[in-house]
Order: structure tokens, then C-alpha cells, then sequence
């Protein structure tokens, strides 16, 4: 009995042991994995990660999945990536960009010039937005170059190429699972788990050919409203916060434990104006206008966080935003003189008028959730016009909906976020919203002289001649108080003091970058 008692003793301690020296293997794991694992406090952007799908493709250069033949840098500035350079022949029209060597995607492929061709070709193919940045004519392989000719010079391929939707994806995969599961492209991380409400979950690209990838994993966890974006930076469930605002530095301004950074962005919230419907009247739309008072959104609502809106290319960029005239200036007065010119009244004394031929006017203004600013916007144009009797109706939908809705010219009135220099220069954005011919512009909107002058923006080389041009384009948009713009939001990055790396890029695509560690 004796020696029987001593073995299980022996035993028992031995189960300890090795019990014990388990639990310190795990928690060396725990603590090894903490330095590596990090954590991004995002709102949910896309239902799906097919990069040609809509603007989804910013998404994967975000998170630090995808790359172009071309970046921008902290200053704005065209910088090498896929391709280490790039020419234009003497006639303009071909574009020659030398692909780099020694480049894999991230399941161990090597990247190659004719993949590149066959990505890029499959951009064009699958989203319509692509012919809005230059018109190509054809994508040609010479040695370790791609020929990309277009069908009229162009002075913006190689910043259009940056764009997001040009990002280099793996074509000999099955490409159907890149909705699901990502797209195979050359970051230094891969998509291991998405799930579009909840969570993306990024591993460490092992084939990364540009430096030492930090962190095994990062999570990019969605929480759209902002309070609990907050909340979870100041407890430590995340350690970087993205779309916070002015309001959040009054929470961060005594916590040691937490950086910020800030940059006056390229970004314009608008809102487009669906010509379709009664918004066709020019009067009403000038009325509608001078019936907003935008700086009181930017300076008092926002408290600070933005500039007031006026033009369609905020002062930022050197595109004469002084200059321009704006007619529509805020004058409710003015606005309830040229509504009553026009015939709208308020006959059965709701308070709201009607339209000319007596039938109800009620706009409805389509809005979306992920970023505070715009709800604050919308709130504040519904009180502003219900003042001069328009009757503005809110509908708030996700950014996937609104998308659809856009689309398909379901609004009268409909918000929008974005750069205005997506390309490192404004032709593509002016094409794509104000251009008669655009695939974008659902709002029916149509110049013949604005569309001249884009189209001659699009071959003009000359600095100072496209500045003019964009000037000319700007003033006219204006006049024909096409568009809302409501302000140019200041961008803010709040993070803790225990990650190193973060930056912020006057062109937003970039996140999660292969800088981004713990201290």
C-alpha cells in the first residue's frame, strides 16, 4: 500500500509538472501573440471583397492586402511599388511601366508581366468606373514591361493606376472565392476570415517581397457607431480607432496612453441632386442651396471638424477655391423669394410648400451609417430647409444600399463621401460625377460645356492650362447649382501609445501598412 501511495504521489506530482509547464507554454503564447496580434476599430465598408465590385477594392489596400503598379506617398507624391518606373512615349498615347522582379502573391505565385495584364484587364472588364479614368485602347506584354496604350493621350494613367480598383490580384486562382475569402494579392497580409458585419481577420503574408511583415495577425473589427469605437480604444479592445472626430479629442485629451494624428484631407462630403425628378427646376435647386448654412454644420455642429463646403475641390489643392463665385451662399431669405417666383406654395398650410403644378413635394434625402458627419449633415439640412418649407424626408441605409440606390437613381437627394483627387489630380472625380457620359452620374446631370472641358482636361498635359480648365469646370458646376457641398472633413487617427508606425496619407488608401507594429 505503502509504495502504491508513493507512486500516485510521484504521479500526481508529475501531472503537475507538466500541467504547470503547459500552462506556461500557453501563457508564453498568450504573451508572444499579444505583441503580434493587433487590433483595428473600423466601420463596416463592403458586403463583399471582390475588389471590382463598386469601390470595395479600398477595402483590400486598407487592410494591407492589396498593391498597385504605382503608390502615393505621405506628401501626395507617385511613388514605385509594383512597377519600379514608368515612361510615356513621344506621341503620348503608350505608357511602358517596368513590372518588378522577385515579387510573389501571397500563395507563393511570382507575379509576372502578363499577370499584371491579365489583372488589369479583368478591372476594366468587370466594373464600368474603370473607363472613367482613361479610355484604353490596349494592354500589350514586351519582356518584363507592360504596354499600356490608350485610345487618346493622357496625363493621368499612371495616378489612375494607384486607384484601389487597379490593385494587382492572383488571375489563376479561382476567382469566384474572392468575394468570400479575398482576393490573392501581394501586401504583406493575406485575408484569412471575413465577415462583412463583424470582422476581417489579416495573417502575415510569408512571401511579402518588400521588408520584414511585424505582426502575425490583425483583426479589423467593425463598429460603426462612434461612442463605442471610442470606448473600445480607452479599454484596450483595440489599439487603433479610425473615423473618430473633433468630439473624441475632449476623451483622449488627458489619457497618456493614447496618440493622435491629424491632416486636413482631399475628402468632400456632397450631395448629389437627381435631376429626374423635381429637383430638374433650377430654382428649386438654388433654393435649396441658400437655404443651408454650411458653415454653421463645419465650424459649430462639427465643432471644428470640417471646412465649409462651396465648390466641388476643397482649398486643400491649389484649384482656385477663392476664386470661384458662389451665387447659392447661404440666404434664406433669398431662398424663399426664388420659391415663391417659381410658384411653390404652401396652400393647405402644413408649413411646407408645393410644387407648381399643386402635387406634394416631399425630397428624399438618402443617407448612410458609417460615418457620424454625414447624419450630423443630413439632420441639419432637414431642419434648414423645413425653415424655408421644403419638406426633406430622411432614409438611412447602409453604404451597400446606398450604392444600389445610386445606381439606379432611386433618391432625390443623396450623400456622398470621397477624395477629390483619387488620382492625384481632380479629372477623375470631376469625370466620374459631372461628365453627361459618366456610368456615376445617375443624377442626370448634363453640361455640354462642362463635358468639353473635361474631355479636354483629359488631354491636356500643361499644369497651369489644367488648372484653368478645372477653375472653368468648378464655376459651372456651380452655377448650375448642381451639386450640395456640404464640407471638407478634417481626418483624425487616434491610436495607442503601444503601436509605432501609423501614419496618415492625404490619399486614404492606405490602413494597415508594413510599418504598423508595437513599440
Amino acid at each position: 500500500m505503502k509504495k502504491w501511495l508513493n507512486h500516485g504521489i510521484k504521479l500526481m506530482l508529475m501531472i503537475l509538472l507538466i500541467s504547470g509547464l503547459a500552462g506556461c507554454g500557453k501563457e508564453k503564447e498568450a504573451e508572444s501573440k499579444k505583441g503580434t496580434a493587433m487590433t483595428f476599430g473600423v466601420t463596416s465598408f463592403a458586403d463583399t471583397l471582390e475588389p471590382t465590385e463598386q469601390y470595395f477594392g479600398w477595402v483590400i489596400s486598407r487592410y494591407g492586402v492589396g498593391e498597385n503598379l504605382v503608390r502615393f506617398n505621405k506628401e501626395g507624391k507617385l511613388e514605385p511599388s509594383l512597377a519600379e518606373k514608368w515612361s510615356v512615349s513621344e506621341d503620348q498615347l503608350t505608357w511602358n511601366f517596368n513590372i518588378r522582379k522577385g515579387v510573389k502573391f501571397s500563395n507563393g505565385t511570382d507575379l509576372t508581366p502578363e499577370l499584371v495584364k491579365k489583372s488589369l484587364e479583368r478591372s476594366f472588364e468587370l466594373n464600368d468606373r474603370s473607363s472613367t479614368f482613361f479610355e484604353l485602347d490596349s494592354i500589350h506584354v514586351d519582356e518584363e514591361n507592360i504596354l499600356i496604350k490608350t485610345k487618346k493621350p493622357s496625363a493621368v494613367v499612371p495616378g489612375s493606376l494607384a486607384d484601389p480598383l487597379f490593385l494587382i490580384v492572383d488571375t489563376t486562382v479561382n476567382t469566384d472565392s474572392f468575394a468570400k475569402d479575398g482576393p490573392i494579392c501581394t501586401g504583406p497580409y493575406a485575408v484569412e476570415r471575413f465577415d462583412p458585419t463583424e470582422e476581417c481577420k489579416l495573417v502575415k503574408n510569408d512571401y511579402y517581397w518588400d521588408g520584414e511583415v511585424p505582426l502575425a495577425e490583425v483583426t479589423m473589427k467593425c463598429i460603426d457607431d462612434q461612442a463605442t469605437r471610442s470606448m473600445a480604444l480607452q479599454n484596450g479592445e483595440i489599439q487603433v480607432a479610425y473615423n473618430l472626430k473633433t468630439e473624441n479629442m475632449e476623451e483622449f485629451k488627458n489619457n497618456k496612453t493614447i496618440k493622435m494624428l491629424e491632416l486636413d484631407s482631399l475628402r468632400s462630403t456632397y450631395s448629389f441632386m437627381n435631376q429626374k425628378g423635381p429637383l430638374k427646376d433650377l430654382k428649386l435647386r438654388q433654393a435649396l442651396i441658400r437655404g443651408l448654412n454650411r458653415e454653421a454644420y463645419a465650424k459649430k455642429l462639427l465643432r471644428g471638424g470640417a471646412t465649409p463646403g462651396k465648390a466641388p475641390i476643397p482649398a486643400t489643392l491649389d484649384f482656385g477655391f477663392d476664386e470661384l463665385k458662389d451665387e447659392n451662399a447661404y440666404d434664406p431669405e433669398a431662398a424663399k423669394k426664388l420659391l415663391a417666383e417659381a410658384g411653390y406654395q404652401d396652400k393647405d398650410g402644413d408649413g411646407y410648400v408645393e410644387m407648381p403644378d399643386g402635387k406634394p413635394l416631399d425630397l428624399e434625402f438618402v443617407i448612410y451609417t458609417s460615418r457620424e458627419e454625414l447624419n450630423v449633415y443630413a439632420q441639419a439640412a432637414q431642419a434648414d430647409l423645413k425653415n424655408i418649407g421644403i419638406k426633406v424626408t430622411l432614409n438611412t441605409v447602409s453604404y451597400e444600399t446606398l450604392l444600389d440606390m445610386r445606381d439606379s437613381a432611386s433618391f432625390d437627394l443623396l450623400i456622398w463621401n470621397v477624395l477629390v483627387a483619387n488620382t492625384g489630380d481632380p479629372e477623375n472625380y470631376l469625370r466620374e460625377n459631372w461628365h453627361s457620359k459618366s456610368p456615376s452620374n445617375q443624377a442626370n446631370y448634363k453640361n455640354e460645356k462642362v463635358d468639353a472641358l473635361i474631355d479636354e482636361l483629359a488631354v491636356t498635359f500643361d499644369e497651369n492650362k489644367r488648372r484653368n480648365l478645372v477653375i472653368e469646370i468648378q464655376q459651372l458646376i456651380m452655377d448650375d447649382a448642381a451639386t450640395i457641398f456640404f464640407g471638407y472633413e478634417i481626418t483624425y487617427l487616434f491610436y495607442s501609445n503601444k503601436v509605432k508606425g501609423a501614419e496618415l496619407y492625404p490619399m486614404d488608401y492606405y490602413w494597415l501598412t508594413k510599418e504598423i507594429a508595437f513599440q
